[in-house]
């Protein structure tokens, strides 16, 4: 028997959740965010389920390329472009999407022989500082791609939110004016991440790009999915490899930091940082057993936890545990271990973890 440690995969979980990001603004055409392999859930697994969307957002060429070799044909947007100009003939025979966010790619972009032109959207930096054209170079920009013959078809606008996450900062507000101001009324754009499509009803202009959200995960700073309706995708899945007595006093696991404060009964389960679980998780951090919470206690190893089973004295080898999803929100986890819902799921070894896909009921139970 292999080890116990599996990551279900929830597909209809998926489909739910892209729903839930058309709900929020009907009629607008969806860019589903698949990069980082899926955000941890499996690129081509992730595809599948999300196959009404009507393009895909990946970082970089090799994760395109992934998409087109399992077959599928949608419009995929590099998020980050092009790196170099070499890849620029790759784009445009893959039909891929290319963003363009600094001056040497338009260069690059205008001296290039293609056998094809390619399409193109222009990132505005409209606050973050991180990637896209300052708003003042935007015209010229646009002039320069409307001029160039390697570029095919309307140039989409398109932005990045900073803040949106915090739906008190006014930071987002002053992004949308920037973009407005840039953009004019009429651009074809994109601005909406999960954020934005959830709780910033102005950015859902154009295209939208949900992410985080596709995966079941609350995109605001507090909070979790199950708040908007969202369902978790990924439930992280293990078993009780041992139910031990310690007497009171008796140090738990690597440093001893943890002390039985009285006689009792602590589970070991068969998951640790070597499998994707944080590390720096503290004592107290929630984990399902049986279906209930037990509090995790001493450090996490590279391949084991121990948790507190006093609440569960019957509690068996064998029994099922599990780390985040059905039950227990990633975000509960995050939290407690000073991190975010997407470095847990993008985190999770794929070469230590079984993955397999299931098929969720309306009612919530697994087929």
């Amino acid at each position: 028997m292999s080890r116990p440690l599996v990551a279900e995969i929830d597909a209809a979980a998926l489909r739910h959740n892209l729903e839930k990001a058309r709900e929020a603004a009907p009629g607008r055409p969806l860019v589903a965010i698949v990069k980082a392999d899926g955000y941890g859930h499996g690129l081509i697994r992730v595809a599948r389920a999300l196959a009404s969307a009507e393009a895909f957002g990946v970082a970089c060429i090799e994760e395109a390329l992934q998409l087109r070799e399992a077959g599928y044909q949608h419009p995929i947007l590099l998020l980050e472009g092009f790196f170099d100009g070499t890849e620029l003939e790759l784009v445009a025979t893959q039909r891929l999407i290319a963003v363009i966010h600094h001056e040497w790619q338009l260069k690059a972009l205008e001296r290039a022989s293609l056998s094809t032109s390619v399409r193109v959207w222009l990132k505005v930096d409209t606050g973050m500082h991180r990637l896209g054209l300052p708003p003042h170079e935007v015209d010229a920009a646009r002039r320069r791609l409307a001029a160039c013959g390697n570029v095919r078809g309307e140039v989409v606008l398109m932005t990045h939110l900073a803040n949106a996450d915090d739906r008190e900062d006014p930071t987002t507000g002053r992004q949308l004016a920037s973009f407005a101001a840039a953009a004019g009324d009429d651009a074809e754009c994109s601005i909406a991440n999960s954020a934005g499509i959830l709780g910033w009803p102005e950015s859902r202009r154009g295209w939208l790009r949900p992410g985080i959200m596709l995966y079941g995960a609350s995109p605001f700073r507090s909070g979790v999915g199950a708040e908007w309706q969202l369902r978790p995708v990924m439930t992280l899945r293990s078993r009780l490899i041992a139910v031990n007595r310690y007497p009171r006093g008796a140090p738990i696991g690597y440093g001893g930091d943890w002390r039985c404060p009285e006689e009792m009964p602590v589970g070991v389960v068969a998951v640790g940082y070597g499998d994707g679980y944080p590390r720096h998780a503290p004592g107290g951090t929630p984990v399902l057993v049986n279906g209930k919470r037990v509090p995790l206690i001493g450090r996490v190893s590279m391949d084991m936890i121990t948790v507190d089973l006093r609440t569960q004295p019957d509690a068996a080898v064998g029994d099922p545990v599990v780390l985040w999803g059905q039950g227990l929100p990633v975000e509960c986890v995050a939290e407690r271990a000073g991190t975010i819902a997407y470095e847990l799921l993008c985190g999770v070894a794929r070469g230590r973890v079984r993955y397999e896909t299931v098929q969720e009921r309306e009612d919530g139970q697994v087929l």
